[in-house]
């Protein structure tokens, strides 16, 4: 396999950064990642703006133009015959002295790389995590490159017989899941728990939200507790990778269905060829 690093594709094995890069030393970075079909990766202009916004709060510059990126994305599939695929972008501050002031690194890190795609799951077993989200914490807005919290609630998730973890915040209401936002309907509402909360403004999230209001429907973004979370309908999963992913249950309880799931996967999938 061939990884983008720095203006350059070659093959993974040269593809190194030094031992003094920020993103490893504290994280010191953002990342996205996308969903690579027919060799051309899927909502570039949103996870782009998610980036660049991050990059600017933390007063990254970002070293290439966005076209130049998503030409040098789709070169990669190509180069390495992937057109169905995950697409990994890292932003890290670079390289620079010991210690925590960023004043010395200069030159920052942009790599890309990609890795296979399998099906999406049928449903996901949620398992509620123990570590909390601080919904005040103004990095929950970006895919920073320290992720821990995460890593930690998907373990647990996992060691309690389920595949993806939900997480609360310091006020015990529902955020969002270990790896996605999360969404339910309330009879004809589709609702989704709000940024305020500490959820992450996710890429999907924003395409069904739109669509939702084309479509007529009612959306709504409202705060959430846990067994209300827990009695709701058709609760489900987006992500840029899977897309849609039902809940089936919660620590154990089964989740009930919604015939409306099927009309959002159409929804989707039309915005998503469109966006081809």
């Amino acid at each position: 396999m061939h990884a983008f690093l720095n203006g350059r594709i070659l093959p993974e094995a040269e593809a190194v950064v030094p031992i003094s890069d920020r993103g490893l030393l504290y994280g010191d970075g953002l990342f996205e990642t996308l969903r690579v079909r027919q060799g051309r990766p899927l909502w570039w202009d949103r996870h782009w703006r998610r980036l660049r916004d991050g990059a600017e709060f933390l007063r990254i510059p970002v070293p290439l133009a966005s076209e130049e990126c998503r030409a040098a994305a789709a070169e990669l599939a190509r180069v390495n015959k992937c057109s169905e695929a995950v697409l990994r972008v890292l932003l890290t501050r670079g390289s620079g002295p010991r210690g925590y002031s960023p004043a010395s690194a200069s030159r920052p890190t942009f790599a890309m790389s990609l890795h296979p795609c399998g099906p999406p799951p049928a449903g996901l077993r949620l398992v509620t995590a123990t570590v909390r989200v601080l919904e005040t914490d103004p990095l929950t807005r970006f895919k920073t490159a320290n992720r821990l919290l995460a890593v930690l609630a998907r373990a647990e998730a996992e060691q309690g017989g389920g595949e993806e973890a939900l997480l609360l915040n310091t006020q015990g209401r529902v955020v969002e899941a270990g790896s996605g936002n999360l969404f339910w309907f309330e009879a004809d509402q589709l609702c989704t728990t709000p940024l305020s909360s500490g959820a992450l403004p996710g890429v999907i999230r924003g395409v069904l939200l739109e669509p939702g209001h084309a479509r007529g429907w009612p959306v709504v973004e409202k705060p959430i507790g846990h067994e209300e979370f827990c009695r709701a309908q058709g609760s489900f999963v987006t992500n840029s990778v899977v897309g849609m992913v039902p809940v089936v249950s919660v620590d154990g309880r089964p989740v009930k269905p919604s015939a409306r799931f099927g009309e959002l996967q159409t929804i989707l999938a039309e915005r998503e060829a469109a966006d081809r």
